[in-house]
Order: structure tokens, then C-alpha cells, then sequence
């Protein structure tokens, strides 16, 4: 467990000084963040993809497709490939809209939650963006607003602030789904920005289709970024408190995160504000990725272990 340190949430007052594990691949890229051809390729270097609808993957202001198979009637949609093209799509988008010029390397960082696809779209999605030239900063199991967070928070020891955040995430969908959200400092984006980023990741996939392998020049750094949030989560409750260490002393609260990412609340955030003796009830990520097998528990003993931890 990190010590507290001091709040970071928007504006930083000291820096952390955990440790980063730093790997660098080498890529070439395209101006514009696009996935130059410029190896000889031969016929084995061709990829072999099938055709995507890429605007079908929209859903609203967020991304959403089917990951893994298993159910019957779902195709996956949301494939590797997939992921790639929308991540240099993104980091063309953020470019743009930051009005750099194509040398400009961004740093974008990448986080999700606890769906078993998630490791595999981390590292598409990591692969799309170092192949077009920019920086990744992977984050590992994340919560959502921690990931807008970090477009805020100023620690140049770890990195931040990211010109960008992607969220791997399909909310509350069953668990073959998955799906992407994006932020920049200004917040998350809006449909028409999705659109565009969807309809860049077409043209990206369809190039894709006769280059051979990328070499990559991004650079991957993992940054234990939620231990940041969460210390600043407890200083922003502290204060707000009127500076109490103990604001939630001699409250009875009852945690059940359901194997999902918001449980590092308990050890990460509530242990701070209560005092030692508190006893929590949570089962935080029983398994390390879940296929939501264990929902709400209904049996009288299960509600019986609340109502002692309250009572």
C-alpha cells in the first residue's frame, strides 16, 4: 500500500515517486498517424482481414462489439485487428484536434476493466498507437474516471498529464461484449467524434490490409496510475471534510464490487478514512478476469454476513 500523497486530482502538489517499467519497440509511422507500408513485403506479409463495419460498432458517444465468441447469433466484431485501427484512428484524431504537425508524439494513456478480453485489447490497442508513431502509458486494471483523470493530473515523474485516455469497457453489457471510451482533457468525446474516429479506423484497417509487419518507435510505460487516484480520492474526501484524517469514522458500509474495477474503493480509499478497527465486507475481483458468473448473492447467509456489518 502507498502512502498518502498529496491531491493530484486536477492540479498536482507533490509527485509520486512510484516505480515505472519501461519498454520501447520500434516503429516507423506516417505523418498524419497513419500506419506507413515501407518494408518489402512478400506474399506471406499480406494480412488477411475480413471486412468490418466500422460505423456499426458505434454506440452513442462509446465504442461497443462483441470480444470473444460463445454465444450464438454474436459474431466477433471487436476483433485485434479491429482494435488496432480504431487506437491509430484515435491517436490520428487526437493530433488533429490538437492541431500538432506529424512529428508532434502524443502520450496516451490506456487502462481496463476486469473482462477476461481485456488483456488481448490492451495490447492491440497499445500496438495501433505505438504504430503510429506515439507513446503509451498502461495503466492495467483501471476505473473509468480515473482515466479522464489523468488527461488532469500533473506528475511529470509519472508521465502525466496524457493528451488522451482510452477506457476498455462495456459497462454493464453481458461478458462478451466489450468496448472503448476515449477522453481528452476536455472530457469524453461526442458521437460526431466517434464517427470520425470509426471512419478513420475503416480506411486504417483497409491499408493494413496489403502491409507487412509495422516496426514500431512508441514507447509503453506502466504506471501504477491508480495508487495516484486513490490517494487523491482520500485527500479530496479529507478535505472536503473540513481536513479530518477520519471523516467516515463510525459509519457501518458494506461493499460488494462484484469482481468489478471500482473495488479498490475499500483497500485503496475507505481503509484510509476509517479507523483501523473497520471491518469490510467486499469480494473485489475474486477471480482476476470474470465472465460475471458471480452476480448478487441472494442467500439468506450471504444477506445475513450484511446485515452483521452493519448492525
Amino acid at each position: 500500500m502507498h502512502s498518502v500523497q498529496g491531491c493530484r486530482l486536477s492540479l498536482a502538489d507533490t509527485s509520486a515517486k512510484w516505480l515505472n517499467t519501461t519498454s520501447t519497440a520500434w516503429i516507423s509511422f506516417g505523418k498524419q498517424g497513419n500506419i506507413s507500408c515501407n518494408a518489402t513485403q512478400g506474399a506471406s506479409d499480406v494480412l488477411s482481414i475480413d471486412k468490418v463495419d466500422f460505423l456499426k460498432l458505434q454506440n452513442g458517444s462509446d465504442i461497443r462489439g462483441v470480444a470473444i465468441a460463445g454465444v450464438e447469433g454474436e459474431p466477433v466484431n471487436l476483433t485485434e485487428l479491429v482494435a488496432e485501427a480504431i487506437a491509430t484512428a484515435f491517436a490520428a484524431w487526437l493530433l488533429n484536434k490538437k492541431k500538432a504537425d506529424g512529428l508532434r508524439r502524443l502520450r496516451i494513456s490506456v487502462g481496463h476493466d476486469s473482462r477476461i478480453s481485456a488483456h488481448k485489447l490492451q495490447n492491440a490497442i497499445t500496438h495501433g498507437i505505438t504504430a503510429a508513431g506515439h507513446d503509451v502509458l498502461q495503466f492495467g486494471l483501471a476505473s473509468t474516471p480515473a482515466m479522464f483523470n489523468s488527461t488532469l493530473t500533473e506528475d511529470a515523474i509519472n508521465h502525466c498529464p496524457a493528451d488522451g485516455g482510452i477506457m476498455i469497457t462495456a459497462s454493464h453489457l453481458p461478458y462478451n461484449r466489450n468496448g472503448f471510451k476515449f477522453f481528452t482533457s476536455d472530457g469524453g468525446l461526442n458521437k460526431t467524434d466517434i464517427k470520425d474516429i470509426l471512419e478513420r479506423a475503416s480506411k486504417v484497417y483497409e491499408e493494413s490490409a496489403h502491409c507487412g509487419k509495422q516496426e514500431q518507435t512508441g514507447v509503453v510505460t506502466h504506471v501504477d496510475y491508480m495508487s495516484i487516484y486513490a490517494s487523491d480520492l482520500v485527500q479530496a474526501v479529507r478535505k472536503s471534510a473540513g481536513n479530518k484524517e477520519k471523516p467516515l469514522e463510525g459509519l457501518h458500509i458494506v461493499v460488494d464490487a462484484g469482481n468489478g474495477a471500482g473495488g479498490f474503493f475499500v483497500v485503496c480509499v475507505y481503509s484510509y478514512l476509517f479507523c483501523s478497527s473497520m471491518i469490510f465486507q467486499s469480494r473485489f475481483l475474486c477471480c482476476a478476469f470474470y465472465t460475471f458468473s458471480q452476480l448478487v448473492d441472494k442467500s439468506i447467509e450471504y444477506f445475513s454476513q450484511f446485515s452483521h456489518a452493519i448492525l
